[in-house]
């Protein structure tokens, strides 16, 4: 793999991923959507095939890491340069970032009809003396568009469940979906992939909303803090550090496993 074809496979696969994986959830909680309210099996099962359309896409030139933990699991096999590791995570925070401006552009109109509706704007917490109520430090109304958050704020609860996630996320890759060469994911494993996503979805993504992605909540958080939306409240950056370093961990965790115990 040239560093051409690995910065366009992840970047393409990355955003392909955040822009349906982001659409998703944009569609089932905005106002003035189709699909609203339709639920946490849409949100599970439209994650698990935005992984399957990212994946395919950037599996013949990259290998479909598309999350840093993927990644820093298969350094730790083996399958994958130490060198090409920040050419990897950079190029999905990146694509991470290009996939969440595109789920606002595709939404536009649902962003603005939500942050501008009366119940919703009287909902929100404001921060006494704090003039400019956007940049407030509380999660927005919209932020779970962009980025996961807690339903109850326990540091390490949060990171135990983001860390067991994705040790159950990398070591079904390891095991189960790389490809001939070891580097990346094989045809067959993209599919497994993706239906291990949505089995996370469903059975662990309660407690924190399962990001097992630094890029996938990093880059999107970044975004929304960016864009110009009214009434959108905070990015959350009190609780941003989890759903980087705990990922990571499982990551690594999932990748000494596979080495010292699997194999």
């Amino acid at each position: 793999m040239s560093h051409f074809d690995i910065f366009i496979g992840e970047v393409t696969g990355t955003a392909l991923l955040i822009l349906l994986g982001g659409g998703v959830v944009a569609g089932v909680v905005l106002k003035r959507s189709k699909a609203q309210n339709a639920g946490w099996l849409a949100i599970s099962f439209g994650w698990g095939f935005a992984v399957m359309v990212g994946a395919y896409l950037s599996a013949p030139l990259s290998g479909a890491h598309l999350n840093p933990a993927v990644t820093l699991a298969l350094a730790i096999e083996g399958g994958t340069r130490w060198s090409d590791v920040p050419l990897y995570i950079g190029s999905q925070l990146l694509g991470a970032m290009i996939g969440a401006f595109l789920v606002w552009v595709a939404y536009q109109g649902q962003f603005k009809a939500h942050l501008t509706d009366p119940e919703i704007v009287a909902s929100q917490p404001r921060v006494e003396g704090m003039v400019d109520q956007t940049s407030a430090p509380e999660a927005g109304p919209v932020l779970g568009v962009f980025s996961t958050g807690p339903e109850v704020r326990n540091v390490a609860q949060n990171m135990l469940t983001e860390i067991i996630a994705t040790f159950v996320l990398v070591i079904a890759i390891l095991t189960q979906g790389l490809n001939d060469k070891g580097n990346g994911l094989g045809v067959l494993g993209v599919l497994i992939t993706a239906f291990v996503v949505v089995s996370i979805g469903l059975s662990l993504g309660g407690p924190t909303g399962y990001a097992i992605n630094p890029a996938r909540d990093l880059g999107p958080r970044i975004v929304h803090a960016l864009l110009p939306l009214p009434n959108k409240g905070g990015s959350d950056w009190s609780y941003a550090w989890i759903p980087v370093v705990a990922p990571l961990i499982g990551g690594a965790l999932a990748g000494g496993y596979y080495n010292w115990v699997l194999t």
